[in-house]
């Protein structure tokens, strides 16, 4: 469950302020803890606490000359603080504050992703709803295979959010996890009680057993399920450019007042967002591999990972929370279009119902061999013919008329047929 406080706009949360902001509270935290225990001089961790602030471009001068951005980062501080500044950072190494801000950094993220994935949940929810009983032609390999409804087809999109939402609750306790064991990891000059103090100040836990820095099997967990929810968001993105097309035309994105969709061509209405999810997927897949790269580091720490991260992680926290914003904003105004679903579903005489007639046969004492032959060749006759019909050859084969009355090929045709199970669907998911 989301703590119900004021989330930050995602943007905010990457800016060199923030970090240095939760640089900080990690640094005060580790004070009060060693000052709950007695190691240092409460009224200390209290001018600490009024007086300890720092200048990002004071920071960047400093780091210019030292070359270390952790001690130019105390050293700003320490102007700020004064002689009792000399309790900040004491037995600890640079990771346990640059790995459990970063895990502050990457919580809040997660809350931010967490309540645009509801958005998209609540759309898709709504539309499935609006359009339960909206029949249209399923398909298989890009080629018309059963009546379906395009109710039943967000039903499948909100599934797969809904997993999506299961993996991020999962995800939050497994990034929320922070480090205060100095050096290598050993608590050679702090102990595991200032640890446990300071992260439970922060909303962590302790890592059960870290190096140096915290192992990057959990921040390529992390990467890995942002690239999941892109590629679901991208799979939406591609179904909608598909029924999009011109000749298929049953969704189509809304298409502002006063919007051009071709310098050249007047009449273009382009799938424009839909193509730029797909694009961005690409991007948030691409930072997994390299977030998978940096779990190798070399003995208890390096920092190969350090520049790459640099890159991924706000990168990949920015684009899936805007791709979250642009699917919600493109399925909340979808345009969509039964009767067209219903005329590409009877698209040569309804070829969509031949199992019904096969089925229909067999049931009534025919082979399944001959069955499928009968129906095929009628189905082919009519694929692909301005004036095919399967449904009118299917009523005047003979063959078929020997075995099925009227009513019973009337009835292969009905597309209720394949829906009535399709509740069963709708109640698990509430729609």
């Amino acid at each position: 469950m989301i703590e119900r406080y004021t989330l930050p706009e995602m943007g905010d949360l990457w800016t060199e302020s923030y970090k240095l902001k939760t640089w900080l509270q990690v640094e005060i935290a580790v004070c009060e803890a060693q000052a709950q225990l007695g190691y240092i001089p409460s009224d200390a961790v209290e001018e600490i606490k009024t007086k300890a602030n720092f200048d990002p471009k004071r920071v960047l001068e400093i780091e210019a000359e030292v070359r270390h951005d952790v001690i130019a980062f105390l050293t700003n501080v320490n102007e700020y603080v004064g002689d009792a500044g000399r309790y900040i950072h004491l037995g600890l190494t640079s990771s346990d504050v640059l790995d459990t801000a970063l895990a502050l950094q990457l919580v809040t993220s997660l809350d931010v992703l967490s309540k645009r994935l509801e958005d998209l949940i609540s759309a898709i929810r709504q539309k499935a709803h609006e359009h339960r009983y909206t029949v249209m032609a399923g398909r298989s390999h890009g080629i018309h295979a059963e009546p379906i409804t395009f109710g039943f087809k967000l039903a499948g999109w909100l599934a797969e959010v809904l997993r999506h939402q299961e993996r991020l609750k999962i995800l939050r306790e497994t990034i929320a996890v922070g480090k205060i064991s100095g050096a290598v990891g050993t608590y050679a000059n702090i102990e595991p009680r200032v640890e446990a103090i300071a992260c439970q100040k922060l909303g962590l836990q302790p890592d059960t057993a870290s190096t140096q820095v915290i192992s990057r099997d959990r921040h390529a967990d992390y990467v890995q399920q942002l690239a999941l929810i892109a590629a679901s968001i991208e799979r939406f993105a591609v179904e909608i450019r598909n029924l999009q097309k011109t000749d298929v035309l049953e969704v189509e994105e809304f298409f502002a007042k006063g919007q051009k969709g071709s310098s050249a061509m007047p009449h273009k209405r382009n799938p424009i967002r839909s193509e730029r999810l797909t694009g961005m997927a690409r991007l948030v897949r691409s930072h997994a591999g390299a977030a998978l790269e940096n779990v190798a580091l070399w003995h208890e720490r390096d920092i190969s990972h350090s520049s790459v991260e640099r890159v991924i992680l706000p990168d990949a926290c920015i684009l899936t929370h805007f791709m979250l914003i642009e699917i919600t904003e493109l399925v909340k105004n979808l345009l969509v279009y039964p009767d067209n679903m219903v005329r590409n579903l009877n698209c040569y005489g309804g070829v969509v119902f031949s199992q019904k007639v096969l089925l229909a046969l067999v049931e009534k004492g025919s082979s399944r061999e001959e069955a499928y032959a009968i129906v095929q060749e009628n189905a082919h006759a009519a694929w692909n013919k301005p004036e095919g019909d399967f449904h009118n050859l299917i009523a005047k084969d003979p063959r078929v008329a020997q075995r099925l009355s009227p009513a019973d090929i009337e009835a292969c045709f009905d597309p209720q047929q394949h829906l009535r199970h399709l509740e069963d669907v709708y109640q698990r998911l509430g729609i």
